[in-house]
């Protein structure tokens, strides 16, 4: 697997989780949100200045975007983030779009991740 360059977004985001079939509006257009509409729950991952209080929501999570885009053929890509995370005992939210993959971490784990990351090869741009 080649090298990877990430971007850690500058906001700080919630995770927030509501009821199956609640009705959950999507936030702001911004760099990063996600909604997804599960059988079991509505998971929102927004901006923690736009958490809802009608939610049970865990604070304090920041995102890496994986720059490059890769055919969905291409194998390891997410795990080769996830693996020197996972070694350096970081625990992570990952999602992906139709063109690349997010992985969020916890606020103090921010730095520790980028050093992990970098150490396995990765470039690690700041957007702050």
């Amino acid at each position: 697997m080649p090298a990877l360059t990430l971007s850690l977004l500058e906001a700080t985001y919630a995770v927030c989780r509501f009821p199956a079939g609640m009705p959950v509006t999507a936030p702001s257009p911004g760099p990063f949100s996600l909604l997804i509409q599960a059988a079991e729950e509505t998971t929102l991952v927004c901006p923690l200045d736009e958490a809802r209080s009608d939610a049970e929501v865990d604070v304090g999570w920041r995102c890496f975007r994986i720059e490059q885009s890769f055919d969905f053929s291409v194998p390891g890509i997410l795990a080769s983030v996830l693996t020197p995370l996972a070694k350096a005992s970081i625990g992570i939210f990952a999602t992906s779009t139709f063109s690349t993959d997010y992985v969020l971490v916890k606020a103090e784990d921010a730095e520790k991740a980028v050093a992990a990351l970098r150490d396995a090869g990765h470039e690690v741009r700041s957007e702050d």
